[in-house]
């Protein structure tokens, strides 16, 4: 049989008791602001201060679980026969376990719903850290589930209802919050849900079965990929515009006369003229007249211009992110050899497994450089110059990436509403590869991607790739439509005309039939067992012969009952001796179908 009881607990002594001793122990007594003067006894703390021993205000239950173990669980009460009924509670489960009706788990399981969430919730960030993951996931993670438990009132586990997360969603929603802002609130309490099932809090995720909203309906942000006059003009821009800072003009402001009475100017009536490309050599030439007396600040803008210009160069040419090319250091780029590369590590790529990166033989040469300058200017031990970071990536790079497109005169927002933020230099190195001929297979590999969908429709920008080429390569279907009257003309170019060209399959026929009319094999299957689809190269030759020879169809010639199968195909090639079974299409073989 259990029992319920207040535990003693020590509190600080309050402020202005009185000591005394009574029976050789040592009491306190005061008197709090309200209420009548309360006596305790005092003992030591362990830090050797003096505290008055109190009574818990909540109930304690003891009793013996289904293991037989003595347990005490706090009730959470007050009030005694609530604290009894709780006690009850605890024994029927206790008695249920022990019955083999419920398992030791569901009971444990149980025990965890009516503890507070964020005790939960803290050990789960201890989890994720743990494990590896970002601090800035973690830190994503705790403020996203944070606010959501805050808004649903989810104090205790229980608390934790689908209907309550699904209800907020579609409060976010009509209030316009963007469906991956939304999925992303879900995710984070998801995955808190995930692991209180693996360490048997939860016997199921409530939350698993909630749909997430589609992104694709309701995207926000969309990127966009810059072209190549867009990124020299950028490059251009992002290496001058440090220096042609301390070289702009000024400018009055509202009509201001300042400048014509000749009387000191108020930072109110003035203002800097805007950058653009075609001032920047100008106020280049200006800033360095206005810090000739300066060289030290004048070579570190200089550098500064170099520097910026590498990041964007080495984000668009090897697709890195931007905390990604933030954690290389000097010792992880490997320049001197035949195929120069950057070693990514495990713990600062995405992915967490870990590149090694090719680099662009110009790209490599102009970090070489950028390294062999910055160990001039390292005055620090030798062995420690590798674990300088290779770039310093300011946490601010999005706005200044905002400032070099204004002053290259570059929107950064197309017709279509599309942006152009750091991360869109990825989706330009993207859609350069495609546009660049790369095949997909590659391009997915050079993007670390684990889909190729993800690199073929999210990170290739369409608008950019040569599809008027593309169509231009494709046959020109100019011409008469071919009929009857060219039939035998098709089917003696093919092959299939009945007669024996294995001894001589491309040997022109003595009314001057050219050799170009002679490309197809002759492994294509006979009229009379199978029939075959003619291409439009096929029909061009055969038009063309039938033009030059002038010669009628035979009336009799069978025709074709069904299209020939590929197995059929090979089957036939396999019965005439296994000759060549994948030939060349007729313009690579003899250039019969030229434009």
């Amino acid at each position: 049989m259990g029992s319920v009881f207040k535990k003693t607990v020590t509190r600080p002594l309050p402020v202005g008791a009185e000591l005394f001793t009574k029976a050789g122990e040592q009491y306190a007594r005061w008197k709090p602001a309200k209420g009548k003067t309360r006596t305790a006894k005092v003992t030591t703390g362990k830090d050797g201060s003096l505290r008055i021993l109190d009574e818990a205000g909540t109930y304690v239950a003891k009793f013996r679980d289904g293991s037989g173990y003595v347990c005490e669980v706090s009730t959470g009460c007050r009030d005694l026969d609530a604290a009894r009924s709780v006690l009850g509670k605890l024994e029927r489960r206790a008695e249920l376990v022990k019955g083999e009706v419920i398992s030791p788990a569901e009971a444990a399981t149980a025990d965890h719903q009516t503890t507070p969430v964020a005790d939960h919730f803290a050990t789960y960030l201890d989890h994720l850290r743990a494990r590896g993951t970002s601090l800035r996931h973690v830190a994503d993670t705790r403020r996203l589930a944070e606010q959501l438990f805050r808004d649903c009132r989810c104090e205790t586990m229980r608390d934790i209802q689908r209907e309550a997360v699904e209800g907020w969603l579609a409060l976010r929603f009509k209030d316009g919050m963007a469906a991956r802002t939304r999925n992303s609130y879900l995710q984070a309490v998801r995955g808190f849900c995930g692991w209180c099932v693996q360490t048997e809090r939860f016997s199921v995720n409530p939350l698993a079965r909630i749909s997430k909203a589609d992104e694709k309906v309701d995207r926000r942000r969309q990127r966009r990929a810059m072209t190549e006059p867009e990124l020299l003009k950028l490059l251009q821009v992002a290496r001058l515009r440090p220096l042609a800072e301390c070289g702009r003009e000024t400018l009055a402001v509202d009509g201001s006369e300042a400048e014509a009475t000749g009387k000191r100017r108020k930072r109110s009536n003035w203002t800097y003229k805007a950058l653009t490309l075609d001032a920047l050599p100008a106020a280049v030439e200006r800033a360095r007249d206005r810090l000739a007396n300066n060289p030290a600040y004048l070579a570190e803008l200089e550098r500064l211009g170099t520097e910026r210009g590498l990041i964007y160069k080495t984000l668009v040419l090897t697709g890195l992110r931007r905390n990604e090319l933030a954690s290389l250091t000097v010792a992880q780029m490997v320049l001197d050899g035949a195929l120069p590369f950057a070693v990514l590590n495990a713990a600062d790529e995405k992915n967490r497994q870990g590149s090694m990166l090719p680099l662009r033989t110009d790209l490599a040469a102009e970090l070489r450089e950028w390294i062999g300058e910055k160990r001039e200017r390292f005055h620090g031990r030798s062995d420690a110059f590798g674990r300088e970071p290779l770039f310093v990536v300011a946490d601010s790079l999005g706005k200044i990436l905002d400032r070099d497109l204004m002053a290259a005169g570059i929107d950064k927002a197309d017709e279509r509403g599309r942006t152009i933020d750091v991360h869109a230099l990825r989706h330009t190195f993207g859609t350069l590869l495609s546009k660049g001929g790369v095949t997909p297979r590659t391009a997915q590999a050079a993007m670390r991607h684990s889909s190729i969908d993800l690199t073929m429709n999210v990170y290739t920008d369409p608008k950019l790739l040569d599809v008027q080429g593309a169509l231009d390569s494709l046959p020109s279907l100019a011409g008469r439509t071919p009929d009857a009257s060219t039939e035998r003309a098709v089917l003696r170019a093919t092959g299939t005309d009945g007669r024996d060209t294995s001894a001589n399959p491309r040997r022109p026929d003595s009314a001057g039939a050219t050799e170009k009319s002679f490309v197809a094999p002759v492994v294509a299957p006979d009229v009379g067992e199978r029939g075959q689809s003619v291409s439009f190269a096929v029909y061009a030759s055969a038009m063309a012969d039938e033009s030059t020879q002038g010669r009628a169809i035979d009336k009799n010639t069978v025709k074709p009952k069904k299209k020939a199968s590929f197995a059929g195909f090979a089957n036939e090639a396999s019965r005439r001796g296994g000759r060549d079974s994948n030939p060349q299409p007729p313009d690579r073989q003899s250039g019969a179908l030229t434009n």
